[in-house]
């Protein structure tokens, strides 16, 4: 029995917390890595016990006296870290084992304690690790040199994302100063790829996936509320409200600005009518504190109803304690996130999860029920392929210059070559960027060392050098000293203007450029602040479920008689055209002045074909929300053109570079690509912006079948 292998002291605290029995992932996983000495990737639903499942055997297995660090807990997010730090400290208090917060807004005075003596379970971020790399080589090796385990949570957020490799790179500069090989163990509710996850351990032969396959009932509804105006219509936020108003929930719409909208409309809704007033907003713009107060009192609390408007920040496994709903605004980018979002709720054993659609339009409508259907079928996205990621390899030549103040050329190349983060990038590509680095100055050579040259000393200097995403240039917003948050400056920024931040309407009073701060008072209307991101792909997969719904005559319960009324209309609207074969046919819709192909295809697919029709000289408009491009062409003239399309592909390299030369933002989605030789962006443009493998599919097989 997996309970027996356990240490008394965990076995203690088992019984003290009155547990009836160990959860199934937990039961699978303390047997496995008290008998083993493999790499691990935990997977089950959200509030399943994963922390408890790799804490419990590791804590039993380790011998704490050792020196040096033990167990490193890695998260992808400081609130993570701070929520669970209170769980793993709890549980480490049975063995007397020190744990220590490791982010920019830990104590100084822990960090120094830890550095003094180094010992323990370290709780960290990717960003907090490359830190001290660059800065704290010495004590990098003084501290994790003797490291026995690994903890990565909430694994499938690193996944196809250059914050993943990144994580790898750096995972593989610990092994090197690591006296042994430690072992890693992922946690993760939502995983599509097992094997892209098992790559974080630098040995997939060795390691192993505990999937818990148990499914939580759900009880979905989908609801339609037609709106073609910026703001929500209040029919919608009357009917979210009435669902809402004697519940614990959380809202997800799409974006940090909709967040608001729904956070203050709803409390102005409930003031009204004498409600609740725990209404409130959670996103990366909120300042930190009153987000944590939001989730100390969502936690603690089990009187009182509360409804939280929020992003991705609480998508992620923060424990904010039970949570009766979920309700998505518009349709989730992905299935993995519609199903992070879902175990939000039904947290208890038993307890079924509620979930709650709203569309605001057809396609959103459409979307939305085509993930759904996805999650049911059990599908979730492969990762993005990063083949050859240029841009994260050199930020990371970079950081290990940094960190040794200054390095011989061949110990760097070979340090690279043998990072399992760049097995992808050759030998050549490797001395082909550190010499375009000593060109621009990032670099310099001396003899037969490179150090930071005077133009990188300028980025690996500054505090964002950290992290390989981008940052907003935001102003800190606060009321009488009171921070609020942080906004974007645009220019619907000016003084007397009313936004809406913290779900609370301000009266911008005083704007200083130069320190970056805007001093707000409390006001009654207001517009949300224009927030600015990044758009998320959708995978083909979705489109081609979405085209699906509409040519089979399935009738979905789960929709309410509006949205079955919406995906009726949309049905007949396409029902003039002959579809025979989903796979290959595809609308073209001819109207008086322009024609309309709905491609039905993923967003960097529909990029790509986009991209090679305006090279045909076909103007066009690119709608990825409908998957459709839009022309203003005659249809003979559209088909006559269409045949030579497919030829640009040959010289895609020349006509990206052209591209490059029009438009260099393009490369935004790259925080260090603009500082790759001009053959390595156009590679970048080509694997992650457009997928042109896949247009060239579509462009030459699938063939456009025109309305009656």
């Amino acid at each position: 029995m997996s309970f027996d292998l356990l240490a008394e002291p965990i076995r203690k605290y088992i019984r003290d917390k009155r547990w009836e029995q160990l959860r199934p992932i937990q039961a699978a996983a303390i047997e496995k890595i008290l008998t083993t000495d493999g790499n691990y990737i935990l997977a089950s639903r959200t509030a399943s016990g994963k922390t408890e499942a790799a804490f419990l055997p590791i804590l039993s297995k380790v011998n704490f006296k050792d020196s040096g660090v033990q167990v490193l807990y890695i998260s992808p997010l400081i609130a993570l870290i701070n929520d669970q730090f209170y769980r793993i400290e709890e549980l480490c208090k049975y063995l007397d084992v020190k744990v220590t917060k490791w982010h920019g807004e830990a104590k100084k005075s822990e960090k120094e304690h830890l550095l003094k003596q180094p010992e323990g379970i370290v709780l960290i971020t990717p960003e907090s690790l490359e830190a001290m790399f660059v800065n704290k080589p010495y004590n990098v090796k003084q501290l994790f040199s003797n490291l026995k385990y690994v903890v990565i949570d909430e694994i499938h957020s690193f996944i196809g994302t250059d914050r993943g490799i990144q994580l790898k790179s750096i995972l593989s500069r610990l092994q090197n100063i690591n006296h042994s090989q430690f072992k890693v163990i992922g946690l993760s509710a939502t995983i599509g790829d097992y094997n892209e996850a098992k790559k974080f351990t630098g040995n997939e032969s060795i390691t192993k996936v505990l999937l818990d396959k148990t499914a939580k009932e759900i009880d979905a509804q989908f609801k339609y509320f037609k709106n073609e105006k910026e703001e929500l219509p209040l029919e919608l936020l009357k009917d979210l409200y009435l669902e809402t108003k004697d519940n614990k929930v959380l809202i997800f719409p799409n974006s940090r600005g909709r967040a608001e909208e729904v956070a203050v409309k709803l409390k102005k809704i409930s003031d009204k009518v004498k409600g609740h007033s725990n209404y409130f907003s959670h996103h990366s713009s909120v300042d930190r504190e009153v987000r944590e107060y939001i989730e100390h009192f969502a936690k603690n609390n089990s009187r009182y109803n509360f409804c939280i408007s929020c992003t991705s920040t609480l998508e992620l496994g923060i424990d904010i304690g039970t949570v009766d709903e979920v309700i998505q605004i518009d349709a989730t980018h992905s299935i993995a996130s519609l199903i992070q979002r879902i175990g939000r709720s039904g947290r208890r054993d038993g307890e079924k999860s509620n979930l709650f659609l709203y569309a605001t339009n057809e396609w959103t409508l459409l979307q939305s029920l085509a993930c759904w259907l996805l999650y049911q079928e059990s599908f979730i996205e492969p990762p993005p392929s990063s083949e050859k990621p240029y841009d994260i390899f050199l930020h990371q030549v970079l950081s290990i210059t940094k960190g040794h103040s200054g390095i011989d050329i061949k110990t760097l190349i070979n340090q690279l070559k043998e990072n399992f983060a760049f097995t992808t990038i050759d030998l050549g590509e490797i001395e082909d960027i550190i010499n375009y680095l000593i060109k621009i100055d990032l670099l310099e050579k001396l003899r037969n060392e490179v150090i930071i040259g005077v133009e990188g000393e300028k980025i690996v200097n500054s505090r964002d050098f950290y992290s390989v995403f981008k940052t907003e240039e935001n102003f800190k917003v606060s009321n009488s000293g009171n921070a609020i948050g942080e906004i974007p400056i645009s220019p619907q920024i000016r003084e007397d203007e009313n936004i809406l931040l913290a779900a609370q309407v301000w009266k911008i009073k005083f704007i200083d450029f130069e320190a970056k701060k805007i001093e707000v008072i409390k006001a009654h209307d207001g517009k949300t602040p224009m927030f600015f991101g990044s758009g998320a792909s959708v995978h083909t997969k979705i489109r081609e479920k979405m085209f699906e719904i509409l040519y089979l005559e399935a009738d979905y319960e789960v929709l309410n008689l509006p949205s079955k009324e919406a995906l009726r209309i949309m049905r007949k609207e396409f029902s003039v055209f002959d579809i025979d074969n989903l796979e290959t046919d595809r609308p073209l819709l001819i109207e008086k002045n322009h024609l309309q192909l709905f491609t039905f295809t993923g967003t960097k697919t529909n990029r790509a074909i986009s991209f090679l029709m305006e090279l045909s000289s076909i103007k066009n408009i690119l709608d990825d929300g409908s998957s459709s491009i839009e022309v203003h062409i005659l249809k003979d003239e559209f088909f006559n053109k269409m045949k030579s399309v497919t030829a640009h592909i040959e010289n895609i390299d020349k006509h990206l570079n052209d591209l490059l030369d029009r438009n260099p933002a393009l490369l935004d989605f790259s925080k260090w690509g603009s500082f790759l030789p001009r053959n390595y962006q156009i590679n970048l443009l080509k694997n992650k912006y457009f997928d042109f493998d896949s247009a060239i599919i579509i462009l030459n097989f699938i063939k456009p079948i025109l309305n009656h």
